[in-house]
């Protein structure tokens, strides 16, 4: 493989190609108390000689804090408002219908990963589900393929075959832990066999819905992690490691979930489906968070005024943020023509839902706990080399760390 020299400029930022082999990470569902409980007890030796060798910080990802808008962000440098997926599902006002966003014609930007295999660069992908490996691989040349359906893979549509045999796991269950081992497991085999110059690993947030920081299975999981992490690190990588979003537990005093139904809240106020309550952390697979989440959007009938019932949401118990379409769009970096005309953001402690009928959260064998909203915001940034250059006072944010990694750590 050539080793290219040229700048690329992609999303208007610019990148030094690599010259070690680079892997970014994506640690779904990440709260940065995760690492520091799991340092703290001992669970993760090669994390806690990077944060005093390397450099450890700490960013926002993107609001909604959910899988797909904040991978696509990584992937592109750039915010939903550039890249265009704003949730893992969304409302299409074309033709009326409500659709999983895991579809790249959603997309409205080219990805990094795509640049660099254009430019001559061997560039590897492993996610967990599979979900996402159509948006993370599309348009680029290399290797892209999940966990999730690692006995499926073709030459010619995910750039290798044998990825069970290599990685020497069995295909893994969706709700385990073992499906984001299989990432880290792939990527270890890769880099040793297949020597791509990038590669982006993505995991699934099973264990961080299901395990608080500190719990024996959170420490059990990010001790897993940093093994392989350790690993990569022996090969010479360059390891960036960030997350698409925090978790937080979502109950009340009684330990139930701590949910505003909003569609029955509309229904109410505005009569029965006038208004349609859309969560966008909706994916087929619910078990874990009940397809409760900290965002919503709300399309309201035509001629509706959404100033007196955004004034009106924000009153309720529980509620952090609710904007009109023009003041989310703005805040939150979202595309305006796919968020609705109402954003409703819950506090930390509070999801939303649709109907209380709707939901069901019988699979729930643990206290909820899920994302989506401002307080799920904050990731870790770590790098495994200090950043010589580098305003450590600027914001950061989780889609800066192919920034970090390329033009900094290089």
């Amino acid at each position: 493989m050539r080793h290219r020299t040229a700048m690329l400029t992609v999303n208007q930022r610019q990148y030094k190609p690599p010259r070690q082999p680079t892997v970014v990470v994506c640690v779904d569902g990440c709260e940065p108390d995760y690492l520091g409980q799991a340092v703290a007890a001992g669970q993760m030796p090669w994390l806690k000689r990077t944060l005093a060798e390397g450099t450890g910080l700490i960013a926002d990802c993107v609001v909604p804090s959910f899988t797909n808008p904040n991978n696509l962000s990584i992937v592109t440098g750039a915010p939903p408002s550039v890249h265009g997926i704003c949730g893992n599902y969304l409302y299409d006002t074309a033709t009326g219908t409500e659709v999983m966003m895991n579809d790249p014609k959603w997309l409205r930007a080219p990805s990094l990963l795509a640049a660099l295999a254009d430019s001559g660069h061997s560039v590897a992908v492993v996610t967990a589900k599979d979900k996402l490996r159509r948006l993370l691989g599309h348009g680029m040349k290399g290797i892209c393929f999940s966990s999730e359906k690692s006995n499926e893979v073709t030459q010619e549509e995910h750039g290798i075959t044998g990825a069970v045999d290599m990685v020497g796991m069995p295909v893994p269950s969706v709700y385990s832990a073992e499906l984001s081992e299989f990432v880290f497991a792939a990527g270890v085999q890769l880099m040793r066999r297949k020597k791509p110059q990038v590669m982006y690993l993505s995991t699934t947030d099973y264990v961080q819905h299901k395990h608080a920081p500190g719990t024996a299975g959170a420490n059990a999981f990010y001790s897993m992690m940093d093994r392989y992490l350790a690993q990569l690190d022996d090969l010479g990588c360059i390891i960036a490691l960030t997350a698409d979003h925090g978790m937080n537990a979502k109950v009340g005093l009684d330990g139930k979930p701590d949910v505003i139904y909003l569609q029955d809240w509309f229904d109410a106020a505005l009569g029965p489906a006038v208004a349609r309550v859309i969560l966008p952390i909706t994916d087929p697979y619910v078990v874990h968070h009940g397809a409760l989440g900290s965002f919503a959007t709300v399309y309201l009938p035509a001629g509706t005024a959404a100033g007196p019932l955004v004034s009106q949401l924000q009153a309720l118990p529980g509620m952090e943020v609710v904007l009109d379409r023009e003041a989310a769009a703005a805040r939150f970096e979202l595309p305006a023509d796919r968020i609705g005309d109402i954003v409703a953001v819950s506090e930390r402690f509070t999801v939303i839902g649709t109907s209380a009928e709707r939901h069901d959260l019988s699979g729930l064998d643990a206290p909820l706990r899920s994302h989506g909203g401002i307080s799920e915001q904050r990731v870790p940034l770590v790098i495994n080399r200090k950043l010589p250059g580098l305003d450590t006072n600027r914001r950061f944010r989780n889609f800066d760390a192919f920034d970090l990694a390329l033009n900094y750590a290089q």
